[in-house]
């Protein structure tokens, strides 16, 4: 899968990241639109960095995977700037 970020960067994420940062963008990503706040955001990253894929064990956040969840913080405080 490319993932684009707003700031242009693309990622090919079978090339740029592992299986277990893999797992972690498709949990944030599922995460981006129920979270209620940006802290909840930030804690479902903790815990899926700290129990890696499949309970693997932590996982060390790249350069590549920060920019990536950096992109998806943006659109998770942009979401709940617009609710009424």
């Amino acid at each position: 899968m490319i993932i684009k970020t707003s700031n242009g960067r693309s990622f090919d994420t079978d090339r740029d990241l592992t299986a277990a940062e893999r797992h972690i963008v498709q949990k944030l990503f599922a995460w981006e639109s129920l979270v209620k706040s940006r802290e909840q955001f930030m804690q479902k990253k903790k815990d899926a960095f700290l129990r890696g894929w499949e309970d693997s064990g932590p996982v060390t956040e790249s350069g590549v995977l920060k920019s990536i969840i950096d992109d998806l913080e943006k659109k998770v405080l942009a979401r709940l700037a617009e609710k009424p």
